[in-house]
């Protein structure tokens, strides 16, 4: 897995989301055993605590779950997999839309944005 951390906010957030969007994603899928602690804060490049805070953080989320002979594992439960899906796209769309707002795009300009880069071969264009 390819990790990407930066400065600007916590670490363990940061594996929180990547490793999320791993699952939701199908990088690793439901039922899956995941790496050791110490082998993905290994490839994280990060120390294993924060490693185990991030996937405690994710265990009570109900995105992995711990089995104690055997290691953790990604759940089976499609829902809680979906539900994770939804927050991780609304947050995206916020992103985006607080961002769209900032450079003074109203809402119909975003609407219209929106519409024209889903339609199939038509670039994005600002309109006034």
């Amino acid at each position: 897995m390819q990790w990407s951390i930066h400065d600007d906010r916590p670490i363990y957030l940061q594996l929180m989301e990547q490793i999320s969007l791993a699952v939701v994603s199908g990088r690793y899928q439901p039922g899956e055993r995941l790496p050791s602690v110490r082998e993905l804060a290994a490839s994280a490049g990060v120390n294993p605590n924060t490693m185990q805070r991030a996937l405690l953080e994710l265990e009570g989320m109900g995105l992995i779950r711990t089995q104690s002979t055997t290691g953790r594992f990604i759940t089976d439960d499609a829902e809680a997999i979906g539900r994770i899906r939804s927050q991780l796209a609304e947050a995206r769309l916020l992103d985006f839309l607080t961002a769209m707002q900032r450079l003074g795009c109203s809402p119909e300009q975003i609407r219209a944005m929106v519409h024209q880069a889903l339609a199939p071969g038509q670039p994005p264009q600002l309109t006034p």
